[in-house]
């Protein structure tokens, strides 16, 4: 303990750093499948397509159903696909082992959050804020998991910041070179995450409200540069004219706000009160918002980033994520402020450590276990154990007690097969009657969601299929079965896998 605390007060960046690449080591070997229907499906399943030669997702020009821009950048997935490129190139096949070095790439790419954010609350304030900033985005209980999952949202974070450090510790004697400089790598987060414009905006805002001319148009022009060079450019070579997925993704979102997760305007605040831990989380908060006039170069991009998000109808958890590292920042530096001048806790000392104590044995419980959750592992271990079958041409999903069945992640199946559905939406007989009579498109394997009147839903497609067998039963991870028991909208079920012997005879 004595050479921990004489490491933690001599060198505490490398202490956190060593912390952060401990858990973030245990995500990436541990924590497999994906987070969330966009880490994989827009990103990992698209990219792989690309590289097989077929368009997962019809959204390159040519592709059978494609339109036109479908309002995704192919920047980050773009940087998937040469990454999968050169893994297939140098013979790596198997998908397990293709996502444990997207993992370690993510993990080494995020110890840039836990440096920076170290580094700007130091210039800030003082090295003991730092130190806490930096050890909580080193170990927060969510962080490790995020970090290694292909979320837009997360790897955008690292530009984000390293933007504001460029900013706030640049020389006075080359305001203009900085300030191009820090407007061409929020350009990057940009390009990564299309929504932290808001972010880049306040920035440049709150530049031009302290009058700082030189710098804000810089930072303009540096953004305008960075997205150019590669929405511009990427959508010239792909659509013939810049920004054509920009234009599709407003396009888009305008008319669709209502018609995904439409909840009340307070959700992400009681979302950040709750993910950063009460009573800690409003510590935190108030921290955050009594620095509105001492750092307002990163207290205004975040606020408005947060009221954008608040007030726009369509809202998921994870579209907050670019500001949590911000938040904290922030959040450390005013609490910290204010607890020094504050009689109250000065006089409750004892309480206040009882907080910060009770913070930590709640974060060291979930730590360890989100660290290591294999997410969405039934849907991704059925493709795993379906992979031993070669040529797999038809996939039937089975989810009569939902309302649609989920998709199956197909890269972990190394084929591209076809997806039917038979759910509450869509009927045995419409789905018999649609999709194979009369056509050589019977489906090899039947995949039963959820083990609710199992028999009679497998009685009932055998009806059209009379010759299933039962091959197997895949379990989803422990997380993800309290997820599912919790909120059944959490498509984690148990998974029943039978085989159509008419298709495959024997098992493998």
């Amino acid at each position: 303990m004595q050479i921990l605390k004489k490491y933690w007060n001599e060198k505490p960046l490398t202490v956190i750093i060593i912390a952060a690449i401990f858990f973030r080591l245990l995500a990436v070997i541990f924590s497999k499948g994906f987070g969330m229907h966009d880490d994989h499906f827009l990103v990992i399943e698209a990219a792989q397509s690309w590289v097989d030669g077929m368009d997962y997702n019809n959204w390159l020009p040519g592709s059978r159903g494609n339109t036109g821009p479908t309002g995704h950048s192919f920047f980050y997935v773009g940087l998937h696909y040469l990454l999968l490129s050169f893994i297939d190139f140098i013979g790596i096949n198997d998908p397990q082992f293709k996502m444990f070095i997207v993992r370690f790439l993510h993990a080494v790419f995020s110890l840039l959050t836990v440096i920076l954010g170290y580094k700007i609350t130091a210039k800030l304030y003082d090295k003991n804020s730092a130190k806490t900033v930096g050890f909580l985005l080193a170990v927060l209980w969510f962080m490790p998991f995020l970090s290694v999952r292909n979320l837009v949202e997360v790897t955008c974070i690292p530009f984000l910041l390293y933007g504001i450090w460029i900013l706030i510790s640049h020389k006075t004697n080359k305001i203009i070179f900085f300030s191009l400089f820090a407007g061409f790598i929020l350009g990057l987060a940009f390009s990564v995450r299309y929504q932290t414009i808001i972010f880049t905006g306040g920035v440049g805002l709150a530049l031009l409200i302290q009058k700082k001319w030189k710098e804000a148009i810089g930072l303009g022009v540096g953004f305008a540069i960075s997205v150019f060079l590669i929405q511009g450019i990427i959508d010239i070579f792909i659509w013939g004219y810049p920004f054509a997925e920009l234009n599709e993704y407003i396009r888009y979102n305008v008319e669709n706000a209502y018609n995904y997760n439409v909840i009340a305007w307070y959700s992400y605040l009681l979302l950040i009160l709750g993910i950063l831990i009460p009573p800690v989380s409003f510590f935190l908060f108030y921290g955050f918002l009594r620095t509105w006039k001492k750092h307002f170069l990163i207290f205004l991009p975040t606020i408005l980033f947060l009221v954008f998000h608040s007030y726009f109808p369509n809202k998921q958890e994870r579209f907050i994520l670019p500001i949590i590292p911000f938040i904290i920042i922030l959040g450390i530096v005013g609490w910290n402020k204010f607890v020094e001048k504050s009689k109250f806790w000065d006089r409750n000392k004892k309480l206040l450590k009882a907080c910060w104590i009770f913070f930590w044995i709640i974060n060291l419980i979930l730590l360890p276990v989100i660290s290591t959750m294999y997410s969405k592992k039934a849907r991704v271990e059925s493709m795993v154990y379906l992979s031993k079958y070669k040529n797999i041409k038809y996939i039937l999903l089975e989810d009569t007690n939902n309302d649609n069945a989920k998709i199956c992640p197909k890269f972990y199946l190394n084929q591209w097969t076809s997806e039917y559905w038979v759910t509450q939406q869509i009927s045995l007989k419409v789905y018999h009657e649609i999709t194979w009579i009369g056509k050589n498109t019977t489906p090899g394997f039947v995949l039963f969601f959820e083990g609710k009147n199992i028999n009679n839903r497998v009685n009932s497609i055998k009806t059209v299929l009379p010759n299933l067998e039962y091959e197997t039963t895949i379990e989803p991870g422990f997380v993800d079965d309290i997820m599912h028991w919790l909120n059944p909208i959490n498509a984690n079920q148990i998974i029943f896998i039978y085989r159509n012997t008419d298709v495959y005879p024997n098992m493998q």
